[in-house]
């Protein structure tokens, strides 16, 4: 009885880790943005907005972002591709606000942390004023 109850334990942790983002899997390859809020609300959708104006823009500083909603996350900017899970959400939630906005960068630190919408100005400036980033502008020349 123990080994039965023990077994499952195991292939259900086994089931949840599957299902589990894991964001490290974009360390040293790309910048995150993660959106955090209790539902798509007002805040949430502007700062889809901000963002979808200067997609090149993005692409150019390898940002990934990460829409996370109470139960479920999406990555990238469409309204597709929603996954079932609450981990991302209860991970990095802001406890007293119900809209956050994450700066994760290459080496998997966060960078910027705000609880208001971010300008699309801001976000470029601080990742263009990181040292991995001025490397990469450097080499691009």
């Amino acid at each position: 009885m123990i080994k039965s109850v023990c077994f499952f334990i195991f292939i259900f942790a086994f089931a949840m880790n599957l299902n589990a983002q894991d964001l490290s899997k974009h360390q040293w390859k790309d910048r995150l943005v993660l959106i955090i809020a209790q539902e798509k609300n007002k805040k949430f959708q502007q700062q889809l907005t901000e963002l979808q104006k200067h997609q090149q823009s993005l692409k150019e500083r390898k940002l990934v972002i990460y829409q996370i909603i109470a139960e479920k996350y999406s990555t990238g900017l469409a309204e597709e591709n929603w996954k079932n899970s609450i981990e991302l959400f209860q991970k990095y939630k802001e406890e007293k606000s119900d809209f956050r906005v994450l700066l994760i960068g290459l080496d998997g630190g966060e960078k910027l942390d705000q609880t208001k919408i971010l300008s699309a100005e801001k976000l470029f400036n601080t990742i263009d004023s990181m040292p991995m980033r001025q490397a990469e502008m450097r080499k691009n020349k």
